[in-house]
């Protein structure tokens, strides 16, 4: 709830405002007293005190000023002003403590309390709401959202408070970036070729980079610039706004405008949309990217959402009842030597959902929660979404064939090689919840020894533009990749004949030649029946792939129309011919 010196501030608080009711009491009662006494010896009328029960005109005992009875008018003049004294922790907790992370929903629903006991119990539920492990006494959550207040205005205060700043809000609410490129006394610049390329000075500014971001996206950038020089570094959507020579004519060229290629004044002519940097040989789509960039910009002001409690809790308490079925797939990508991307993928059979008419369209609506754990229980990834399904009544019948596929990217640390996925879907229209536990165990990585990915069997495998490159649902690298999930009863990946099979895989450390500076490997692909016999064997070489390093992407398809109905193996066996290594993941499928 409240800390010591909260407490200390709401009790002088009510003390003051207690004394003050106190000295208002005795001030009414002795005017009563009074007004008493005249009206008695002008009238001659006999009046009973209410605290003696005495006669007016006689002879009373002295009355206890805090005893005697006050006026409605009185009573509502106190309430205000002890609410009002009270009222300062709360608005303080409210406008200050938690304003970058309570939701428009909550911040409505505290509006509404009329009284200081439901507020308490308010704030009490909207930690919880947040604690990651809810049986522990302490609450991490609290704990680090209040070290993030005090680091923020320690670090980043300028005439403000620290927690004001938009460099303060961000880390609040998304904590340490895991890079940070800072310029604090600005000064001369290269530009990158996205911006325009070129040199040019530039007023002190900050580049946050954080790898991923739950609700945003991977690979999100967060510039600061501090335009006045003060200290007062301000978000900003638009990057040329750290350029100190924009307005200044023929200084600060782009590569292009140094060329003649274009003129700076085209820069303010609003063709560029949201910014104004010069044209450049790599910004020519600048205007296509520039809705990703609005919508990137309103996720970061947002306040972090809570949506399905309810799954949460099932995930918490182990909760199995009325079962919805689905399956899932974890596979692993290594993204830098101490990250690994976790592809999750979720396959909900769609005669599994429940839809609803409205208004001529079938509607299937599925919610989907997960969490992420170390084996003592500190959670580490948490996502939640909703899976929608429309199609025409007439359709239905058929699409109930089908499935539905969910895929969230999870980055993990390798570090911590153990971790454990907890997944609840619901059918909100059939009101049923199922629930998935299972270990992810994290590969060897190491970066002496030859490893891989996932091979991952794929039904759709295609090439990315280069502005989606590394986003958006299946995207890995360069590639969308929808895996194929394995049913939960045991049985292989199908398809049918004519269905294209897509085979995915990474190999990471291969050994690179000293003189060439290049690696020597072959690549197998071997594809045996239920008899252990070969179907298919091809061989490539790393020497035939043109510019590769230490890491290679594997892709190839293969028609299933090619293969009998049955069951199947497929082994991709790399062999390093200068580290003498070898690594052969295999994955089964069967043909309809």
């Amino acid at each position: 709830m409240f800390s010591a010196g909260v407490r200390n501030r709401c009790s002088i608080g009510l003390l003051a405002a207690l004394m003050a009711l106190a000295f208002s009491a005795a001030s009414q009662a002795q005017d009563v007293s009074q007004s008493q006494d005249q009206n008695q010896s002008k009238d001659n009328v006999k009046v009973t005190n209410v605290s003696t029960g005495q006669a007016a005109g006689a002879q009373a005992t002295p009355v206890d000023p805090l005893k005697r009875p006050i006026s409605e008018k009185q009573k509502k003049a106190n309430a205000k002003e002890l609410k009002r004294e009270l009222g300062k922790t709360y608005r303080k907790w409210l406008d200050e403590d938690v304003r970058w992370i309570i939701t428009d929903e909550e911040r409505a629903a505290f509006m509404q309390l009329s009284n200081d006991e439901e507020r308490d119990q308010f704030i009490e539920a909207f930690w919880q709401r947040r604690d990651p492990t809810p049986d522990t006494e302490e609450n991490e959550f609290k704990e680090e959202h209040y070290r993030r207040i005090a680091y923020a205005n320690e670090h980043f205060a300028a005439g403000i408070p620290g927690w004001k700043t938009d460099r303060g809000r961000t880390y609040i609410v998304f904590g340490p970036a895991d890079e940070i490129d800072s310029h604090p006394s600005g000064g001369t610049y290269e530009r990158p070729m996205e911006e325009g390329g070129g040199e040019t000075s530039t007023y002190p500014f900050e580049t946050w980079r954080y790898r991923y971001l739950e609700g945003i996206g991977q690979e999100v950038i967060v510039e600061f610039v501090d335009t006045c020089m003060c200290g007062d570094y301000h978000m900003t959507i638009d990057r040329s706004e750290k350029d100190a020579l924009k307005n200044t004519p023929n200084a600060g060229l782009t590569l292009y405008e140094q060329m003649g290629m274009s003129n700076k004044a085209s820069r303010f002519s609003g063709s560029n949309g949201l910014e104004q940097l010069g044209s450049g040989p790599f910004n020519q789509d600048l205007q296509t990217k520039e809705f990703d960039r609005l919508e990137q910009f309103a996720k970061l002001q947002a306040a972090p959402a809570i949506k399905f409690k309810d799954l949460e809790e099932v995930v918490s308490h182990k909760l199995s009842v009325n079962l919805m079925p689905f399956d899932v797939r974890a596979d692993f990508v290594k993204v830098t030597s101490d990250t690994v991307l976790v592809p999750i993928t979720i396959q909900i059979k769609n005669r599994d959902v429940t839809f609803q008419n409205k208004e001529g369209i079938e509607r299937g609506t599925v919610n989907i929660f997960g969490r992420v754990t170390t084996l003592t229980g500190k959670i580490v990834q948490t996502f939640e979404d909703t899976v929608q399904v429309d199609v025409p009544v007439e359709l239905l019948p058929k699409t109930t064939e089908n499935s539905s596929v969910y895929w969230k990217a999870l980055p993990l640390r390798i570090s911590q090689n153990r971790y454990r996925l907890d997944v609840v879907v619901k059918d909100v229209n059939g009101d049923r919840t199922g629930s998935w536990s299972h270990a992810i165990v994290i590969p060897d990585f190491s970066e002496d020894k030859l490893s891989s990915s996932t091979l991952i069997i794929a039904d759709q495998m295609e090439p990315v533009a280069t502005k989606n490159v590394g986003t958006g649902n299946f995207v890995i690298g360069t590639t969308k990749v929808r895996p194929r999930v394995a049913p939960s009863d045991g049985k292989p990946i199908a398809f049918k004949r004519g269905q294209k099979m897509n085979f995915w895989m990474q190999v990471y450390n291969l050994s690179v030649d000293e003189k060439t500076h290049k690696p020597s490997a072959t690549i197998e692909y071997n594809v045996t029946d239920a008899n252990n016999k070969a179907v298919i064997h091809t061989v490539e070489s790393t020497d035939t792939m043109g510019n590769v390093g230490d890491q290679v992407t594997l892709q190839k398809t293969l028609s299933a129309a090619n293969l009998q109905p049955g069951l199947y193996k497929i082994e991709i066996k790399v062999n390093d011919n200068l580290s003498k290594q070898t690594v052969d993941p295999t994955a089964t499928f069967a043909v309809e």
